[in-house]
């Protein structure tokens, strides 16, 4: 049976919208290179919120506040859809200086983002420092968040193929009529491309290598004392993240590496020294883990999503770089819109693939 969509790529942002086309009455499948869910899903820290926010531009802003505000019942419909508990936790976020804060605050005020300042000492050990308070930030725990996707996915009938590797669009004039894959040809009467970090080097789509290329992110894992750590603390661009049970996640780097998704022990010591400056009690002994991911680079962080500008039935979902987690559900809903010709939820110019 040829599917109404194809979609190439089973991290969060391709099972997110396969979930909201097969809401909407489509027949989906999903082809993955490896298992669902398992290049930067997982390997990531799921702050759900840019870092920081007035770092960024309005596009970034747009589509992650709007998808945050989706978290909650999206993360409530997969428990209900997939019997996983994502832990969706209200933590807030605490930004250690040195930082701007009159541009920090004045960006908050116009964005309507609560904010306090805070002594550091609150929550970290040893003499304080003022600090800024976001109290609004939420996490996600990504591995859990991939097994609620996955099994929501297959209690809606979406075909999941894992361990299928997409090799070439099939392209036929101005409209692409499936996929090769290392285990053959899929028909498709549409395209959707999700990959990640493998996105630009699709073949078929041209051009797109200079738009989504892969960024590697390396990062510590340490088990303490559940209340060891009660917020997300962000100093320099690097973060320390409190799990439910008393994980707590250190983070992260950034590296232009090509695909080499290898693990250093430079990154190793320059994390664990940031980790054990700022959390004395995460040090070698309770350092449990250490992996890195490739997450999709793109200009400013700003994402594809739309329909391709040559190809009349293919689109793309791709290049979230540091925030596919966060932009996952608002990202598939806008999607879904554009196929649709439905009323976009926000405004979709920035977006677009071209």
């Amino acid at each position: 049976m040829t599917p109404d969509f194809l979609i190439i790529g089973a991290g969060a942002t391709g099972l997110a919208t396969a979930l909201e086309l097969a809401d909407a009455g489509a027949d989906v499948a999903v082809i993955e290179r490896g298992q669902a869910g398992q290049e930067s899903t997982w390997a990531g820290g799921g702050i759900l919120s840019p870092l920081p926010p007035w770092a960024y531009g309005d596009a970034v802003n747009a589509l992650s506040d709007y998808s945050r505000a989706l978290f909650p019942d999206w993360c409530a419909d997969l428990r209900a859809r997939s019997g996983v508990d994502v832990e969706l936790r209200h933590t807030g976020m605490l930004i250690l200086p040195p930082h701007d804060t009159t541009t920090a605050t004045t960006w908050c005020e116009a964005h309507g983002w609560r904010w306090t300042t805070r002594d550091s000492g609150d929550f970290l050990p040893g003499a304080g420092r003022e600090a800024l308070w976001l109290p609004d930030v939420d996490q996600a725990r990504n591995p859990r968040l991939v097994r609620a996707l996955r099994g929501a996915a297959l209690a809606r009938g979406i075909r999941l193929l894992e361990s299928t590797e997409a090799r070439a669009l099939r392209v036929d004039g101005d409209r692409v009529t499936g996929v090769d894959t290392d285990g053959g040809p899929l028909a498709a009467a549409a395209c959707i491309v999700a990959a990640g970090a493998w996105s630009g080097i699709l073949p078929g789509l041209d051009g797109f290598g200079r738009r989504i290329w892969p960024v590697r992110g390396q990062m510590l894992l340490f088990q303490c004392a559940p209340d060891t750590l009660a917020t997300v603390i962000l100093e320099n661009g690097r973060y320390l993240i409190p799990r439910a049970d008393g994980h707590i996640l250190a983070g992260s780097t950034l590296e232009d590496v090509g695909f080499d998704k290898s693990v250093t022990t430079e990154a190793r010591a320059s994390l664990l020294d940031f980790a054990h400056r700022l959390l004395p009690a995460l040090g070698p002994d309770n350092l449990t883990g250490q992996w890195s991911g490739l997450r999709p680079g793109s200009p400013d962080n700003i994402p594809a999503i739309g329909r391709h500008p040559r190809l009349a039935n293919l689109y793309l979902n791709s290049g979230h770089f540091r925030y596919g987690v966060t932009m996952a559900p608002g990202s598939a809903r806008l999607l879904r819109a554009l196929i649709e010709n439905a009323p976009p939820p926000i405004a979709p110019e920035p977006y677009r693939p071209e």
